[in-house]
């Protein structure tokens, strides 16, 4: 495939428990080699750009061994949970091996070349900070991981462990962690400032490049030196004369150019993970913004420099937070989903938010509970996304329009922007709140259009038609009223003053 389209759309696709979904749906065991014919076209009706198939990686018997300790912990998601439905964590890898549960190596090239067929691309995980305790490097290759003492051993045992090889020689290795946390006492901590594991990071990488067309980077800001040093200068490690991730990014781009890198990043590190060679980092600012219904904070926060907009990748839920269903609500998540697919920026959605899924999966089961689908929350979805694929969001320019009381503060609760490409607008307005609210929305910053023209709207969602005085919204802006959660997607067309325009096709949403 060429290279990726702007503002691309991923979809989450935990694999072990789609799997184990189709298995049970279809009454036989379905792996990456066998699935039906009818799952893929389910697949193309998303009209996504690529699938992220998390958790494809082999788990070692010594990662399910400690999830095995908490399956307590699991009855809050799957009440009925069995030792069976444990498989460990997909972040501790013991190897980047295809699990032949999932049909190992073949299988995931099989699936590979069907949605290829269908123009969606594929997506894997790579986690830089740390493996499993099962993975071969623990045995063959102990510097390129951060190691302990007996004293350690005994003094902090939560964050280092003891490791015996093949040859009963006994090594003291951290547990991965980061600054903020005790350690993940199911993985082992790799030195960012190794050069073997610098090498052996490249070399893992360009192997996943024959497999997929990206991957999304497990905790990337904790191999940037800064924070590395924070929570590893103290055992004596030092960094090296080129970053982590530049040297990494750029040796395999230098032979896959168009491979896609995505990182999950937080604490206010987007920007600096960009300019270390990614090409869209988490947006959690815009997340946490829209969980605490902060409209005017995200005013702020997307009134950035474009070109920092247009590299967020947005989300309402992923495997890490709680489903938009329990964390925003269904009635409110639509609005929510209408924002970040049709702001700049890339766009992550997870299997199971398109029919209002509630329960949050550890990422150490394979089973999830059964939960009524909400076939009306799955069909708006489906019909946004169409909308979102359209062009004008990909190649045209964007625009926030400031808005002001209409009479009460109400206003607080709207958001509107809009979309310019060629002859083509769009014109978005939401209402985040829960009341009724109005404002007046200034659209000064198309007076070039509403100069010389008048405008015909046409909503998509509700079918109506709006004519708007060109001269009017210039001086005056554009008054709207909208009820709770309410939001209105406009086709726009310019006009000839004082003449109204043949009504427009309909996409209902």
């Amino acid at each position: 495939m060429p290279s990726w389209k702007p503002k691309p759309s991923i979809y989450q696709i935990n694999t072990a428990v789609w799997l184990t979904t189709l298995s049970r749906r279809f009454g036989r065991q379905i792996t990456l080699r066998n699935i039906p014919d009818n799952v893929y076209d389910e697949l193309a009706e998303l009209r996504v750009d690529a699938i992220w198939m998390m958790g494809v990686w082999t788990r070692g018997p010594l990662n399910r061994a400690s999830a095995l300790n908490y399956i307590h912990e699991y009855r809050s998601a799957l009440p009925d949970v069995q030792q069976e439905d444990i498989i460990g964590s997909a972040y501790a890898i013991g190897a980047y091996r295809v699990d032949d549960a999932y049909g190992g190596h073949e299988g995931l090239a099989t699936f590979r070349k069907r949605i290829y067929r269908m123009g969606m691309r594929l997506m894997l995980d790579f986690v830089p900070n740390h493996v499993g305790l099962d993975h071969p490097w623990l045995k063959t290759h102990p510097e390129y991981f951060i190691q302990g003492n007996e004293e350690l051993l005994h003094r902090d045992r939560g964050n280092f462990f003891a490791f015996q090889d093949d040859k009963g020689q006994k090594r003291v290795y951290a547990h991965g962690k980061d600054p903020n946390f005790p350690g993940w006492i199911d993985t082992a901590q790799l030195n960012a400032f190794s050069v073997g594991y610098r090498q052996a990071a490249i070399d893992t990488l360009l192997d996943l490049a024959a497999q997929c067309d990206g991957v999304r980077c497990d905790m990337a800001m904790l191999l940037q030196d800064d924070v590395f040093m924070r929570t590893w200068g103290w055992r004596g490690v030092t960094p090296l004369p080129e970053t982590f991730w530049r040297q990494v990014i750029g040796a395999v781009r230098a032979k896959h150019p168009h491979f896609l890198f995505i990182a999950e990043v937080y604490w206010s590190r987007e920007y600096a993970m960009l300019q270390e060679g990614f090409d869209y980092t988490y947006d959690k600012t815009m997340y946490d913004r829209i969980v605490a219904n902060d409209v005017d904070g995200l005013y702020a926060h997307l009134s950035a420099d474009i070109r920092f907009l247009k590299r967020n990748i947005r989300f309402i839920e992923n495997h890490d937070e709680p489903r938009a269903a329990t964390a925003i609500g269904l009635e409110r998540q639509r609005p929510a989903a209408v924002l970040i697919a049709t702001t700049p920026g890339a766009l992550l959605l997870h299997d199971g938010q398109f029919v209002g899924r509630r329960a949050k999966l550890p990422v150490q089961i394979k089973r999830q509970p059964e939960e009524e689908a909400d076939e009306s929350l799955r069909q708006f979805y489906l019909n946004l996304l169409r909308e979102a694929g359209s062009e004008i969001y990909r190649y045209g320019d964007w625009t926030l329009f400031p808005r002001y009381a209409s009479g009460t503060h109400s206003h607080r609760g709207i958001m509107a922007y809009g979309w310019h490409l060629r002859d083509s607008y769009r014109l978005i307005v939401l209402n985040l709140s829960g009341e009724r609210a109005q404002a007046i929305v200034d659209m000064s910053a198309w007076s070039g259009l509403f100069n010389h023209y008048d405008a015909h709207l046409q909503e998509i969602v509700k079918r109506t038609h709006t004519y708007l005085q060109g001269t009017h919204i210039a001086r005056f802006g554009w008054t709207v009223d909208l009820g709770p959660y309410e939001f209105s997607i406009y086709q726009l067309r310019a006009v000839p003053k004082k003449r109204a325009t043949a009504t427009l096709p309909a996409l209902p949403l």
